[in-house]
């Protein structure tokens, strides 16, 4: 909403949820990040300390 100079207010569609951000909403996303806050709820998380340590991680994870 704008109101200019000479006291006419101009109203202008905006879209609910920006362009670039729209694969955000998308049901299938929406699906998995349902999912993460149920592993996060559940304590099925692990935390790291670093980038090494979570780059160690995936590793020994690989070589399972």
């Amino acid at each position: 909403m704008t109101e200019r100079d000479d006291g006419v207010i101009e109203l202008r569609a905006a879209l609910p949820v920006p362009a670039d951000q729209r694969w955000f909403w998308a049901e299938r996303w929406q699906q998995r990040e349902l999912e993460v806050d149920e592993h996060v709820a559940a304590g099925r998380v692990t935390v790291h300390e670093s980038t090494e340590d979570f780059l160690d991680h995936l590793d020994r994870l690989d070589a399972e």
